[in-house]
Formats: structure tokens, C-alpha cells, sequence
């Protein structure tokens, strides 16, 4: 065990310099995790200590007033909950939160046991993940990352690793009845060509239902304009509201760990995820006017919504939630579905860390 955390402490002076052969560091996901956090890291989670994590840690030093160099200690304390503690350094087990959890949720990724958002929390997904796993090594399955398993994964997945990098923003389709590659092309922003070769289709035979289809990703945008302080905003908005600002972080980062751009298959978009239904909803109902369709007005549309529902349950942050999961006449006729139970106890302990 004493070997292992000497390994994993090797880590401490973090993407310095842009590798060159583009070693797959699992730390440095969870490095990339937090920057993505403060909005200063906007490409693909992939373990690499680039260009990219290498620009947002420098412009979160110079943010917070940091001397320019590695993300050594002093700047992973300054990074808040998600930039400690490093893998390996404690035991992990169910409700942990930090950057220990994302590097495990990184390499569960990798191992094709996890398909999760990496956002450092260690809830349902993730242990179940973890015991998947742990089966796989033939270890107990206790969804704890003990002494053992800590060895069996330092060993197996050989932190670090050199993978190749995976592309940025990627996202997966899984199709539906009427679904096509005209249509998917269309809603992707994409082409019947781009879809096929990344698939390797032929796109004059028909897609199955329940296949699962990579959409051609675009090239990730670059650090400097796109940079938005997107905890900033949310904050914002959640005060002039009068929505609790911790409650509106943890529900961002459960619904897409602060990625602006993510767009879900059922065409959830941005921060909060908010479908085109919700965003009509409001415009017409709550807001009565058009709101436009940028970071801050994607975030104004989901803020003015939670705060309905919150008036709907009579501050009821369970049911205000379940509500958002679930659907307001859901929670009304039914009760919380057992489905949304895990989602609201996810966002309500990550409250009092976010």
C-alpha cells in the first residue's frame, strides 16, 4: 500500500507541460474534472496533460492570483471540492466527493463498466460501476476502494497509461422507432456521410432500433473566447431569483457537470439540460416573452422553471426536484417514481459541496 501512494504521489506537480507523446495520466482527469467546474476546461475529459489543461491551469492562477506553474497543492486547494483528494490517497466508498472520485469514475469509464457523467461524485452509477469491476478482478464486491482493489486497479489499468486519446465532445445516439440518418444528420448538425463513416454503415441499409451510433463530434472550441465562468453565472441568476445558489450549482453539475454545449438525444440542451417543452413552457407560461437561446439565457429558462416548481411544492426542494426529473404532474398524481429517488438524493448531498 505505502508503494502505491509513493506511485500515486508522483502526480503532485500536475500538466506542467504539454506531453509529448500524449501519456494518459489518470490524475489529470481529475484535474480536468475540476477546471471544467470553474469553466476553464472545454474539451474532452481524456487524461492527458495538453495544451489545453495546461492553458486552463494557467488561467485559473491568474484568476485566483496564483503564482504560473504546475497544479501543484496550493492550486488544487484553490480549485475547491473537486481538486482533492489525489487517487489513492483514502478510501473510497458511497457518497465521497472529490477528485479521487472522478479519476475512478475516469478509468470505470475506460474499463466499459461505467457509462456515468464524470462528476466526482460516488453515487448509484458509479459504486454499481465499481462492483462490476471488482467482479471483473475477482475481488469482493463491496463498491469500496480499499487497500485491495486500490492494488488491483493501480496494477491492472497501470497508472499511469498510455491510451489513445479519445475525441472530443463525443455523443451517442441510441435509436429510437422513425429514426433515420436524414433525420439524425439533421438534428446533429451533421452529414448522412460523417454519420456512416463514423459508424461504418452503409447508409443505404436501414439503422436498427436500439443501436447505438457515435454522432461525428466537432472539434472542441479553444480556451480563449468560449471561457465562461459559468459557477459565476449560475450564481447570478440564482440570486437574482432568489434560488439557493449551492442548490442550483449541485443541480448543474448532476445535469451536465457544467458543459454548456451538451446536447442529450431526447435534445436536452445546455447547463441544466432543459428540454424544448420546458423552454416553451416558461417563454409562454412564466416568462411570457422569447428568451434568448445563449449560455445565460439557457441557464435563465432552467433557474425560472426550478423556481416554479419550488412554488408549486411550497419550497419542497424533494418534490421540486422530483418534479424536474420526473415531470410536475407526475409528482402531483403519482408521487416521486423510485427512478427519481436516486437523481434528488444525488443533487441534495452534493448541495452542501458545490
Amino acid at each position: 500500500m505505502r508503494r502505491l501512494i509513493a506511485l500515486i504521489s508522483l502526480t503532485g506537480a500536475l500538466a506542467a507541460a504539454p506531453a509529448v507523446h500524449a501519456a494518459v495520466n489518470p490524475q489529470v482527469a481529475g484535474l480536468q474534472v475540476a477546471l471544467r467546474a470553474h469553466g476553464l476546461y472545454l474539451a474532452q475529459i481524456d487524461g492527458i496533460a495538453g495544451p489545453r489543461t495546461a492553458a486552463a491551469i494557467q488561467a485559473f492562477e491568474h484568476r485566483h492570483g496564483l503564482p504560473l506553474g504546475p497544479a501543484n497543492a496550493r492550486v488544487r486547494a484553490a480549485l475547491g471540492p473537486l481538486g482533492r483528494p489525489l487517487f489513492g490517497t483514502r478510501v473510497l466508498e458511497r457518497g465521497d466527493f472529490g477528485w479521487d472520485v472522478s479519476v475512478l469514475q475516469f478509468l470505470l469509464t475506460r474499463r466499459g463498466v461505467y457509462s456515468g457523467a464524470l462528476d466526482g461524485y460516488m453515487g448509484n452509477e458509479t459504486t454499481a460501476a465499481l462492483r462490476r469491476y471488482q467482479r471483473l478482478l475477482h475481488l469482493r464486491a463491496d463498491a469500496v476502494v480499499g487497500p485491495r482493489t486500490l492494488s488491483a486497479i493501480v496494477r491492472r489499468d497501470g497508472v499511469p497509461v498510455r491510451v489513445q486519446a479519445r475525441p472530443a465532445h463525443t455523443v451517442v445516439h441510441v435509436v429510437r422507432e422513425g429514426d433515420n440518418l436524414t433525420l439524425l444528420a439533421a438534428r446533429y448538425h451533421t452529414t448522412i456521410g460523417a454519420l456512416a463513416a463514423a459508424n461504418r454503415l452503409d447508409p443505404a441499409k436501414p439503422i436498427v432500433i436500439g443501436q447505438r451510433l457515435r454522432i461525428p463530434a466537432v472539434e472542441a472550441p479553444s480556451l480563449g473566447p468560449q471561457r465562461l465562468d459559468v459557477r459565476a453565472m449560475l450564481d447570478e441568476w440564482a440570486t437574482r431569483l432568489g434560488v439557493d445558489p449551492h442548490l442550483v450549482r449541485a443541480l448543474a453539475w448532476m445535469e451536465s457537470g457544467f458543459q454548456t454545449d451538451l446536447v442529450s438525444s431526447a435534445g436536452a440542451r445546455g447547463v441544466l439540460q432543459t428540454l424544448p417543452s420546458t423552454r416553451a413552457y416558461v417563454e409562454t407560461v412564466l416568462a411570457g416573452r422569447k428568451i434568448p437561446a445563449t449560455v445565460d439565457g439557457d441557464i435563465e429558462v432552467g433557474l425560472l422553471y426550478l423556481k416554479h416548481l419550488l412554488g408549486v411544492f411550497g419550497g419542497d426542494e424533494h418534490l421540486a426536484l422530483a418534479g424536474w426529473y420526473q415531470g410536475e404532474r407526475a409528482v402531483k398524481e403519482h408521487g416521486v417514481y423510485t427512478i427519481s429517488k436516486p437523481f434528488v438524493a444525488n443533487v441534495l448531498a452534493l448541495r452542501t459541496r458545490m
